[in-house]
């Protein structure tokens, strides 16, 4: 009995376990509805390009299986649906690669399955070599439809030559309706989402420093909170990643689309983002190193004495400057235009700057642990002002 009612309890409990995963997957999945309908975002895109994939899919079978009956309709709208992608560049490179493999992969079984007149001995062959060809890094992802359009050929049917050429014909023409679909009704712009992330980044890194700025001026080294921002120094860089990877998509979104042409507000050649991510690599090269070092010199083990209160008021004083000038820099980049606020923030920051150089010089003694930390420090300050500098030129 005492089995047996254990075993119930670990059921009931795994029933309430999964019901409440079901209840928060629906909460999530009515949350990103209000929002898509709510406005632009993430959330709308999505839908957006679901519903484009499956007008693209409904005109190809309108057009290839109940106005043409074409005898393997149901390649246009498989083709057509997959082809569209999340930019339109994407959906024309894929294209031709899925169309590639689909025509190597249907011609080989065709030449074998009409040589060999058996099924099993004619996909012992064929999928093998299907399999290779899919690896082959011209085709990219769209690899694997080599062994599909192979496997389509031998287990639809006889093979014949006639058969095999109406279903390139109707791949091709999904691939052209996918493609249409998605360069004709609202291509997709990532624009937006890239700015978020820029923006999300360097308020990241504004906070960072100021927790870091407020703790070093109140005289706090506590060894727990300084690995607290140590650890979200180390979380920003992949911030900066995901950045760079924002970048990236919204710069191969641009790429043969026609809103572009129509909205006119991308930079050139996406400059302001290249020179963004630069800034914030800077600044998270800076914000690492700089928790690293408070770390270090907050450590309870530590040997030498921590740095005077002096030279770290004037830390904090500076990295209070560093913050607002990053702030400033992604509002002039993404935001409203500040350029005069940037520039008279960067001067600031330069010359505090040049009060903790001389103020660190004089406060140096000869322990070598306190050397280390004040060139450390030093050195993490001059990098990221030099950049800054150079940014806001």
């Amino acid at each position: 009995m005492d089995g047996a009612g254990s075993g119930t309890r670990i059921a009931v409990r795994g029933i309430r376990l999964t019901w409440q995963n079901v209840r928060h997957d629906l909460s999530a999945a009515v949350d990103a509805a209000r929002r898509a309908w709510a406005g632009p975002g993430r959330e709308r895109d999505l839908a957006v390009q679901a519903g484009k994939a499956a007008l693209a899919a409904w005109v190809a079978w309108a057009v290839a299986g109940w106005w043409l009956r074409a005898p393997v309709a149901f390649v246009a709208p498989w083709v057509a649906v997959v082809l569209v992608e999340s930019t339109v560049y994407r959906s024309i490179a894929r294209g031709l690669q899925q169309l590639a493999a689909i025509a190597a992969g249907t011609v080989a079984a065709t030449a074998v399955g009409l040589l060999l007149h058996s099924t099993v001995a004619a996909m012992a062959v064929v999928l093998p070599l299907a399999m290779l060809l899919g690896q082959w890094r011209r085709l990219g992802s769209q690899g694997i439809y080599a062994a599909t359009g192979a496997l389509f050929v031998l287990t639809g049917g006889p093979v014949t030559v006639a058969t095999s050429a109406a279903r390139l014909a109707e791949a091709l023409f999904g691939a052209v309706v996918g493609i249409t679909v998605n360069a004709l009704v609202r291509p997709p712009l990532y624009l937006r989402d890239t700015r978020a992330v820029l923006r999300d980044a360097t308020e990241e890194a504004h906070d960072i420093l100021r927790d870091v700025a407020d703790g070093l001026a109140a005289g706090r080294w506590d060894a727990e909170e300084a690995g607290a921002w140590h650890e979200r120094a180390l979380r920003l860089r992949g911030l900066v990643e995901q950045a760079r990877s924002s970048v990236e998509w919204s710069r191969e979104s641009l790429r043969v689309n026609l809103r572009r042409r129509r909205t006119g507000t991308v930079p050139a050649d996406g400059k302001g983002y290249d020179d963004a991510l630069v800034v914030l690599d800077y600044a998270a090269v800076h914000t690492a190193g700089v928790t690293r070092t408070v770390l270090e010199a907050a450590a309870e083990d530590r040997r030498g004495p921590r740095p005077h209160p002096g030279p770290a008021r004037k830390y904090a004083e500076f990295l209070c400057r560093t913050a607002r000038a990053l702030r400033l820099y992604s509002h002039s980049r993404f935001g409203d235009a500040c350029e005069d606020q940037l520039g008279d923030a960067v001067a600031e920051l330069r010359d505090t700057l040049t009060d903790l150089r001389r103020d660190l010089v004089r406060s140096t003694t000869d322990d070598p642990d306190e050397v280390a930390t004040y060139g450390a420090l030093l050195a993490q300050a001059h990098r990221l002002a030099d950049q800054l500098a150079a940014s806001a030129a």
